[in-house]
């Protein structure tokens, strides 16, 4: 984009982290294209950027042809970032919650995570230029019950951006992939997900931040949490069914919210 140092797409950015992404990554000489579903929250966030540094291209990225259409419509910005924030979480015993809710989820944080990041990656190696941050979360490290299809879905997008990073380096490309592994975040998550959080997350301002430090180092792995990468390191000691039980433990303490009981 000319006149900025960057051009970054971010999706999911109507609310809690993709939000603070668009306004860190504005801040630091970026021209932000913002995506998500809640319209009047993108124009409320464009009007707060500015409208010569921010570009709204909403998206229904539950379906695949939308996430394509997102990637077409921003292709004229030449971006050389791209944020696949986009996702959500679902709580209860498996056999009692939602096959639909469920679905969608797989499509939102496994397909629409897996079509954007497979368009951009080949622009990128094209050009030889670019940085990809895929959102994961701690809970990729470990099995998840409980939040057993959540746990599975940040799994893949840890596993899978892991796997082109190393297959980046080795071809000599300099385009890099990184992964954010967050533990609990202070957003609208645990009310999508329909619980109440048991443990205290950081900030958005704090994990962005953090976050946006590391992804311009080229840092593969992003943890911006000292508390969470000790729990990453002891999932991947841990035998799966330890981690299991301790997992276990950690969803059996939060409270399901009224609403979505």
């Amino acid at each position: 984009m000319e006149g900025f140092r960057h051009c970054a797409v971010i999706t999911g950015a109507s609310s809690g982290i993709g939000r603070e992404f668009a306004l860190q990554l504005s801040e630091r000489d970026c021209f932000v294209i913002i995506s998500g579903r809640n319209v009047q929250a993108l124009e409320e966030l464009r009007s707060e950027i500015g409208e010569d540094r921010c570009e709204i291209i909403p998206a229904e990225l539950s379906n695949t042809r939308s996430c394509i259409d997102l990637y077409a419509s921003a292709k004229k910005y030449d971006p050389d970032i791209l944020i696949n924030n986009a996702g959500f979480g679902l709580y209860g015993e498996f056999t009692e919650t939602s096959l639909s809710k469920e679905l969608e989820m797989i499509d939102v944080n496994i397909k629409a995570m897996h079509v954007l990041f497979k368009l951009y990656l080949k622009d990128f190696v094209k050009k030889d230029k670019g940085r990809i941050l895929n959102v994961s979360s701690v809970a990729g490290f470990m099995p998840g019950p409980l939040m057993a299809a959540y746990y599975a879905s940040k799994s893949y997008v840890l596993r899978l951006s892991q796997g082109i990073q190393t297959e980046l380096v080795k071809s000599g490309s300099k385009v890099r992939v990184s992964v954010l592994c967050p533990g609990p975040v202070d957003t609208e998550f645990n009310k999508r997900a329909g619980i109440e959080g048991f443990f205290k997350g950081i900030g958005a301002f704090e994990c962005v931040d953090y976050t946006i430090d590391k992804l311009f180092k080229g840092k593969g792995l992003i943890i911006p949490s000292l508390k969470i990468r000790l729990i990453a390191l002891g999932a991947k000691l841990a035998p799966a069914v330890v981690a299991a039980e301790g997992s276990y433990y950690v969803q059996r303490g939060k409270k399901r919210l009224e609403e979505d009981v």
